[in-house]
């Protein structure tokens, strides 16, 4: 009896590898986002000292439209940041889970296979979110660069 309760957590720490390399690649993005996030609060502290200096009229709207657009990128990267987050939250519980029925004997099957299911639909959401901050970044970039 006790040697197949070893070999059974031996097969979830088996398992439980898979996750723990998609929390690994899932940290990688936030990290990307992060500094993402910081470049755009950096500029938005540069242009609001600039739009307490002295600016002509184009200037000023200029700079508040500017203003406006990091305000919203920083949203979609925050949105984006929070299902990454989210993600790896449900991924833990997947690991957490399978180690739990194991140890407990309990058939949690179903509960670890929809945990990963939104652990996945939390990570599309990131990666919809990091395209559209994306988007919206190199279509500025080229209409400012023209």
């Amino acid at each position: 009896m006790e040697s197949d309760h070893i070999t059974e957590i031996t097969r979830v720490i088996q398992l439980a590898v898979a996750p723990v390399f998609l929390l690994t690649a899932i940290g990688t993005l936030i990290n990307a986002l992060n500094v993402r996030l910081g470049r755009v609060v950096d500029r938005r502290r540069v242009l609001h000292e600039r739009l307490h200096g002295k600016l002509d009229e184009d200037e000023a709207r200029a700079t508040r439209e500017e203003l406006g657009l990091l305000r919203r990128r920083s949203r979609y990267i925050y949105r984006a940041i929070f299902a990454a987050v989210t993600a790896a939250l449900f991924i833990c519980l997947v690991v957490d889970i399978a180690f739990f029925a194991a140890l407990l004997a309990l058939e949690l099957a179903r509960l670890v296979a929809v945990l990963f299911i939104l652990s996945m639909a939390a990570l599309i959401v990131c990666l919809a979110i990091f395209l559209r901050e994306i988007f919206i970044a190199v279509r500025e970039s080229d209409r400012h660069y023209r």
